[in-house]
């Protein structure tokens, strides 16, 4: 068990959560007082003393359900595609309940039940709500469909998708809903929402188990450390902005809104203690005569820091929308650490943007106008920096003063135009930094049309942001 808790630590660590020596230490202690066979138990004492956040408990509970899966000989995937030595104990205790409802079945292995009575008594189980039922239709289902072989590598996303393509849990909702209006003579909207709610749940449910069958004969198959291996995924502050799914785009969205709490907070303490200045030595004089002469109470000069201009500057082409997307909620998001901010964004041509997310609450909403309303085609719809740069110089560049900092947003490929790159360089004269995110990673960065080193040598620094983790880590430069 120590072994197993062991492995379970590290799988969290390589998963990305952050898990010290005293919370595992924590976590040990924590299953002392907890009965261990019951497994529900174990799990939230386990994630009460690692889980520090809450867009980490998808990747603790698929680990958990790796590492403490159950097991057994029935779990075993022989070369027929079928369960282990516990399938005729399955069939049986099928058999029986098939009996009990009065229904004939032909005997046999794991494929014995037809496609008719497997349906049949799935839809009966949902219908009555049934979970100890549709548990064992769901390795029914399993043993039936999804067509498992030793040693395969295949993920489990393929078995779950041709387990549940022959299931067809869509039409059997319709005729759930259908039967359950013809019972009641007709239900109401309101009645007809809530029933379709609950057989939606049953079926999801039904497919959660469906999975954990699955997932738990891989683990019977290739062992616990491969299978954690595969279903490993990026936390949503690690995930890359270019390359997330749908899904992992509204983790994202998810994930930013606590950020920005965090850093607007980060950014106002490291502020405050900017406010104690140099030694004031006429003050401290002055103050140590009430002490015989010792300058017991030294004082000090206390500077008003000025809070900094922002002019965020951003590509949103088809490779870094994403990136720019995310980057402008940022910034908006912590808009009131800053005396101004104000945005423009660029493919060939340029349009400030400013006025879309003023007296808007919702920034997302903005950034989706940023994305249809905004003017910046000039010709082809091809990034061109030096164009766009040219024009944000002749309109807004004697804009920039002393307090302000400019931020660029892309990858710096320019489809092989003219750089202007002495834009950036006047602009640095200019502005108090000068600063650019790129969202490739560093391998890439001058390679193909990519002239990001033309650019940075004119900037203060810049800085690989492909994921929340590295945008976070270059907020501070911005204070």
């Amino acid at each position: 068990m120590l072994d197993l808790l062991s492995g379970f630590i590290v799988e969290l660590r390589n998963a990305g959560l952050p898990v010290s020596l005293t919370e595992n230490l924590d976590a040990m202690e924590a299953i002392t007082h907890i009965p261990i066979e019951d497994r529900d138990a174990f799990k939230y004492a386990l994630a009460a003393t690692l889980v520090k956040n809450e867009n980490h408990w998808r990747a603790f509970e698929t680990v958990f359900e790796v590492y403490f899966s159950h097991r057994g000989p029935q779990y075993k995937v022989d070369r027929d595609g079928e369960n282990g030595e516990s399938a005729e104990d399955l069939e049986q205790w099928l058999q029986e309940q098939m009996e009990g409802m009065g229904e004939g079945m032909g005997g046999g292995q794991g494929e014995g039940l037809s496609p008719e009575e497997l349906a049949e008594m799935l839809y009966k189980a949902l219908l009555q709500g049934d979970e100890a039922m549709m548990k064992a239709m769901a390795r029914a289902a399993v043993s039936k469909y999804a067509g498992m072989e030793p040693g395969r590598p295949v993920g489990g996303t393929y078995y779950l998708y041709r387990t549940l393509r022959n299931l067809d849990l869509e039409g059997m909702l319709d005729q759930l809903m259908a039967d359950s209006e013809k019972d009641a003579d007709g239900l109401t909207d309101l009645e007809s929402r809530l029933e379709r709610e609950e057989f939606q749940h049953r079926l999801d449910e039904l497919k959660k188990e469906i999975e954990a069958e699955i997932r738990r004969r891989l683990v019977a198959d290739r062992g616990v450390e491969a299978m954690a291996k595969t279903l490993r995924k990026p936390l949503p502050e690690d995930v890359d902005f270019m390359h997330a799914s749908r899904e992992e785009m509204v983790a994202i969205r998810k994930a930013i809104q606590p950020l920005t709490r965090k850093l607007a907070a980060r950014l106002a303490r490291k502020r405050r203690n900017k406010r104690r200045g140099p030694l004031d030595f006429k003050s401290t004089v002055r103050a140590s005569l009430s002490y015989g002469g010792v300058p017991a109470d030294p004082r000090f000069k206390y500077p008003r820091p000025n809070k900094p201009e922002l002019m965020v500057v951003a590509d949103i082409s088809g490779s870094v929308a994403a990136f720019a997307r995310f980057t402008l909620h940022l910034v908006y998001a912590l808009s009131s650490q800053f005396s101004k901010v104000r945005a423009f964004v660029f493919i060939d041509g340029i349009d400030e943007v400013t006025h879309m997310f003023q007296g808007e609450e919702d920034i997302m909403k903005a950034v989706h106008r940023v994305n249809t309303e905004a003017d910046v085609i000039w010709v082809d719809g091809h990034s061109d920096y030096g164009h766009a740069f040219q024009v944000f110089w002749d309109k807004y560049g004697h804009e920039i003063t002393s307090k302000t900092t400019v931020m660029f947003l892309g990858d710096a490929r320019n489809n092989y135009h003219s750089t202007n790159n002495w834009v950036v360089k006047e602009a640095r004269k200019r502005a108090r930094h000068v600063f650019w995110l790129n969202p490739e990673p560093k391998s890439y960065w001058d390679t193909g049309d990519s002239v990001i080193t033309e650019y940075g040598t004119h900037c203060d620094g810049v800085f690989e942001c492909r994921n929340l983790r590295q945008l976070e880590g270059f907020v501070d430069h911005l204070a």
